[in-house]
């Protein structure tokens, strides 16, 4: 089973809620933290054994002598990541798509495609947690080709948990796709309502199944609460507004690690999730 945890913002507890129910795991799990930009899973696990992998993806490269200026690459690329003025082109391997289109199409093949980094997916492990990382380059622009690289190491059978990043856009899109249920975490503000909004009619348009975790319940007001019942979208935990967890958070402890109580919360969640994909089925 692959469960996504997302949300429609930052800062709702989505990664903290992540490495949480990895920890009530009594089988092997998979956490992959799929928020390729600024992972932080790992503060929060004593992982070992890490290993590395450099992720590239295929950009085009233009042989110039071969180049007849037909600008047919340019023509094909709807990310101008390859442009020609009557000229032999220019590639822009940050806005490239790794498509292939513009060496298909060129006609004198003086386009070739080769090797352009993009980051790195870390393997390490704590007790029966693997924890997959991605980790984006510094000033590259587009996460979803490093987000699949890791979630194409996810094994084929067994429980993953996918940490997504924030927001509905196409990092987000990459990393819940083809989940068996998302979890949507929020907060009871009216920012939380609003970008959860937006989080839902996403996991909607995607057909996907997904309940909602309200974080910090007590801080805020009604308003997440009265919207779940009104569209009949089941929540399947609350999290106090506990000051106890925040001090547990910023020494990198996990909560069902320092305040054993919440430890029964977050198994009530696994067995919910459980419930709801039996109906599911």
């Amino acid at each position: 089973m692959k469960i996504s945890i997302a949300s429609g913002k930052g800062g709702t507890g989505k990664t903290t809620v992540s490495v949480n129910l990895a920890r009530v795991f009594n089988a092997p799990v998979v956490l992959a933290d799929c928020d390729v930009e600024e992972p932080n899973a790992h503060l929060f696990l004593k992982t070992q054994d890490l290993k590395g992998e450099v992720i590239s993806v295929l950009v085009p490269a233009v042989e110039e002598k071969l180049c007849n200026s037909c600008g047919d690459c340019a023509k094909i690329c709807k990310f101008s990541a390859i442009v020609s003025f009557g000229t032999p082109p220019l590639v822009f391997p940050e806005m490239c798509h790794a498509c292939g289109g513009c060496a298909k199409v060129c006609p004198t093949g003086a386009i070739i495609e080769q090797d352009h980094r993009i980051g790195v997916v870390e393997t390490s492990r704590a007790d029966n947690v693997t924890l997959i990382t991605g980790r984006l380059d510094v000033g590259v622009a587009m996460a979803p080709p490093l987000i699949r690289a890791v979630k194409n190491r996810l094994p084929k059978n067994g429980v993953a948990i996918m940490d997504a990043p924030p927001g509905t856009s196409c990092p987000v899109i990459a990393a819940i796709r083809n989940s068996d249920m998302v979890l949507l975490v929020t907060e009871p503000t009216p920012f939380g309502l609003h970008d959860l909004t937006l989080a839902v009619d996403m996991v909607k348009e995607l057909k996907l199944p997904f309940g909602v975790l309200v974080n910090r319940v007590g801080s805020g007001d009604d308003r997440v609460h009265d919207f779940c019942r009104k569209v009949k979208i089941p929540i399947l935990l609350e999290i106090p507004d506990d000051r106890k967890i925040a001090e547990a958070y910023s020494r990198g402890i996990l909560m069902v690690d320092a305040l054993p109580g919440y430890r029964k919360l977050f198994e009530g969640l696994l067995e919910n999730i459980n419930i709801m994909k039996s109906e599911e089925n």
